[in-house]
């Protein structure tokens, strides 16, 4: 909401300084944004009239032009050489004398006006432009100036350039002050100064004529009034006073007709709309569209509409958004003499993101779906008969009565009281208020009310939508007492530590882990394209995103897995052909067994997951190893390091996202937490990646798991190493073979630790054609006594015969 200082000061002037008054209506919830000088400063620019303006001697496109500058001007007319195209006599124009100091340029010095010559004519000032003076961009010529601006003035007053604009950062229930007379109101309050509110008679009526209008849905609109008015002059120029508001407020003038509709709204509130009546077809009915529909609104844009939005319509169909903006069809033009003014009430739920369906937004949107005052109506339409009359009027020109129907009325008295304790006013807001201080509050805002012992109950206005709980009159009265007076008191609650157990790391630890892995966190949306969760997830049906912000984000990610991909593919547009990416964050699906609670939503599951994506060599630019791309062994690694010391297991597996023949389950005593692989081929090219990355999602309950540590004594006894060269298939695994040699009933075998893999390019002597030789080395230990060689070698020929009933064979023992 931006508005002029000087506008504000009409209708209610507290003895305060702009920053006073910036500072109380901020401290009272009214957050001003931004102060901003109408005009930057400048001096010794005063009302010219232009005398005489005769061709440069030596200069084609030159004026020399004699102007009266009133009482700086005592010798005689000055003389201005001037090159501006509409320099001519008889027009009042900036002078800027010598010694004025205009605007500087963005990042320069202020301009000093001197004595000068152009092209040997002496020129004793400069006439401006309104962009030399820095009020607007138009530099087509001199700034004319209003006939009557007395000769010699300061361009400052006689324009009001000594104002500022105010930008009020509103929240979406204080829609009562979207208007000047909703900030006076205000402001009044807070100060206590007088409010002078806009003086609006009836208008003689001068004619019977009424527009039939039927209100077919009164769920839509709760009032709706009217008039004719005919015989106006649609050629009428906006004065210059309201020009200059409008401009002030940042709107845009358009003729005198729109211009005064606007003007209405910013000065009361009440969105209107003003047909041309020669358009209308027979009469309006206010009613919901029908599918199918279509309009052509006042911006150009033809919209289609539906059984959700709201409409004015007659014989010939739709002709306005209700509510939103008019249709071009029966839009005022330079033809117009009769027409017809509507004020309505729309019932906010009614109007709420019906513009952002068609990607665009009002001034008359933004108030209906916050809450405008229904008792508004009839006193807009008078208003603006009145400006009307005063502008656009001619001999001929009639007003018909108001026309008025409200059937929200009952809806609208039967609003309840809403009582506020003064005892539970002292308790919320930490300090003493007595009733009597209350009831002052609610006689300065204006407010009905009635005590009754410790509760006062209050009529809200028409115009408050957000006062409906007691704490709603509790937040009035610490505004109006004001916020900085609350007492600094600090918490009695005892505050407890939550301390976490000792067998569980915080999410912080697994950031460091994977950043000392050479990985980069990102974060990223939670809503994802549907795609990624039917190609990378599996999930045909994923769960929807009600009002998206864009329409690719429109389901909820079950997975991180697209997120970090298309992060990569952001970072290989921009030249980066190493990237390690990791992510840590919610994932969504759905799960009937979860309830309401106050972390959890009815029949959705919200697990933390962390997931890395690994793309490009394995190492940064070296000399030491030959450059080599990530592979599934490597990101295999960067999932047994994050888990150290836990000791995770991992079973070949399909996965959506991973390479079936290159991916694994992450299992964790026997618990799925996870997946690891490198990323499918179809999606590799889907995608457009120059090669498959390494990827793993992993249940983040998990990893934060962290086995306490148990002190052990160091063995008073000398482990033995035994190496073995076995022959095994290719069909054989790593796990099964470790765990098999692993699993000593006698509890002599320590570990076992494969070290080599051998397999010939040509067949040998002691290798099948699917066989290859695996090097293991055995660590043998008892805790209680030396082992002796039988031992040993009784240990070694037991793990043998395990290691055969897995298919392995002995090739030799070292």
């Amino acid at each position: 909401m931006q508005f002029p200082e000087s506008w504000l000061r009409t209708l209610c002037n507290p003895s305060l300084s702009t920053g006073e008054l910036a500072e109380r209506l901020t401290m009272a919830g009214l957050e001003v944004e931004e102060l901003r000088p109408v005009a930057p400063p400048f001096s010794k620019v005063v009302v010219a009239e232009i005398v005489t303006a005769e061709q440069h001697p030596n200069a084609d496109r030159l004026r020399v032009c004699q102007v009266d500058a009133g009482v700086h001007s005592k010798e005689g007319p000055l003389q201005i050489v001037c090159g501006a195209p509409n320099a001519r006599v008889g027009i009042k124009v900036p002078l800027a004398l010598v010694g004025a100091q205009l605007p500087a340029a963005e990042g320069g010095k202020p301009f000093e006006i001197k004595v000068g010559q152009l092209r040997g004519v002496q020129s004793w000032g400069m006439l401006c432009s309104a962009r030399e003076l820095q009020l607007s961009e138009d530099h087509e010529g001199l700034l004319e100036l209003p006939a009557d601006a007395p000769l010699g003035a300061d361009v400052r007053g006689v324009l009001g350039l000594d104002d500022t604009l105010f930008t009020l950062k509103l929240t979406p229930n204080l829609a009562h002050h979207l208007s000047l007379l909703g900030v006076a109101r205000e402001v009044s309050a807070l100060t206590g100064a007088p409010l002078q509110e806009p003086s609006v008679g009836q208008a003689a009526v001068a004619i019977e004529d009424r527009l039939p209008v039927r209100i077919e849905a009164p769920d839509l609109c709760g009032r709706f009034s009217g008039r004719i008015v005919r015989g106006i002059n649609p050629a009428a120029r906006t004065p210059g006073w309201m020009v200059e508001r409008l401009a002030r407020c940042g709107q845009r003038p358009v003729n005198a007709i729109v211009d005064i509709s606007n003007y209405v709204m910013f000065e009361l509130g009440q969105p209107t709309h003003i047909f041309d009546l020669a358009k209308v077809k027979q009469g309006l009915s206010v009613r919901w569209a029908q599918a199918g529909e279509t309009l052509q609104l006042l911006n150009g844009q033809t919209v289609t509409l539906d059984s959700q939005v709201g409409v004015i319509a007659d014989e010939s169909g739709v002709e306005s958004l209700a509510g939103i903006m008019g249709g071009q069809a029966t839009a005022v033009g330079d033809g117009t003499r009769d027409v017809y003014i509507e004020a309505a009430f729309w019932w906010p739920k009614s109007v709420a993101g019906r513009a952002r369906r068609y990607n665009f937004s009002t001034d008359a949107g933004h108030r209906f779906e916050r809450g405008v005052d229904p008792r508004g109506t009839v006193r807009a339409i008078e208003r603006i008969t009145e400006l009307l009359l005063a502008i656009c009027g001619t001999d001929h020109t009639r007003c018909g009565p108001v026309d008025d129907q409200w059937p929200g009325q009952q809806a609208e008295a039967a609003v309840a009281p809403v009582g506020m304790r003064v005892s539970r006013a002292a308790k919320v807001l930490g300090m003493k208020v007595t009733r009597e201080q209350c009831e002052s509050v609610f006689s300065r805002l204006g407010f009905e009310y009635r005590s009754e012992g410790d509760v006062i109950h209050v009529k809200p206005p028409s115009y408050r939508f957000d006062l409906q709980i007691e704490e709603d009159l509790i937040e009035e009265i610490a505004r109006l007492v004001g916020f900085d007076q609350l007492p600094d008191t600090p918490p009695l609650a005892p505050v407890t530590a939550r301390v976490r157990v000792e067998a569980q790391r915080g999410s912080h630890a697994v950031r460091h882990v994977l950043a000392g892995l050479d990985y980069q966190e990102g974060i990223h949306f939670s809503f994802v394209e549907e795609r990624w969760e039917r190609e990378l997830a599996g999930h045909e049906h994923p769960i929807r995103v009600l009002n998206p912000i864009a329409s690719p984000l429109a389901v909820m990610r079950s997975s991180l897995i697209g997120s970090l991909l298309q992060a990569a593919r952001g970072n290989l547009a921009r030249k980066a052909s190493r990237v390690r990416l990791f992510e840590i964050g919610r994932v969504f699906m759905r799960d009937a067994s979860v309830v309401d609670s106050d972390t959890t939503v009815a029949g959705i599951h919200q697990p933390l997951k962390v997931a890395a994506l690994a793309l490009g060599p394995v190492d940064r630019l070296q000399w030491a190893t030959a450059s080599r791309p990530v592979d599934f062994f490597d990101v295999k690694g960067d999932v047994e390091a994050l888990m150290w010391p836990l000791l995770p297991e991992f079973v070949p597996a399909e996965h959506p996202a991973f390479h079936p023949g290159r991916g694994a389950a992450v299992m964790l005593d026997g618990q799925l937490i996870g997946h690891v692989g490198e990323l499918h081929p179809r999606w590799r090219q889907a995608y457009d990646l120059p090669s498959a990355p390494g990827l793993f999602e992993l249940d983040l309950q998990a990893v934060l798991r962290r086995p306490v540590p148990l002190a052990r004594a160091v063995s008073r006894q000398q482990p033995v190493w035994r190496d073995l060269a076995l022959v095994a298939g290719d069909e054989l695994s790593h796990d099964r073979l470790i765990g098999v040699l692993q699993q000593d009933p006698q509890g002599v075998v320590r570990s076992a630790r494969l070290f080599d893999v051998y397999k010939p390019k040509s067949a040998a002597a002691d290798l099948g054609a699917n066989e290859r030789s695996l090097a293991v080395r055995l660590e043998l230990l008892d805790e209680t006594a030396t082992l002796t060689d039988d031992r040993i070698e009784a240990a070694v020929e037991q793990a043998l015969e395990r290691a055969a009933r897995v298919g392995a064979r002995l090739r030799a023992v070292v």
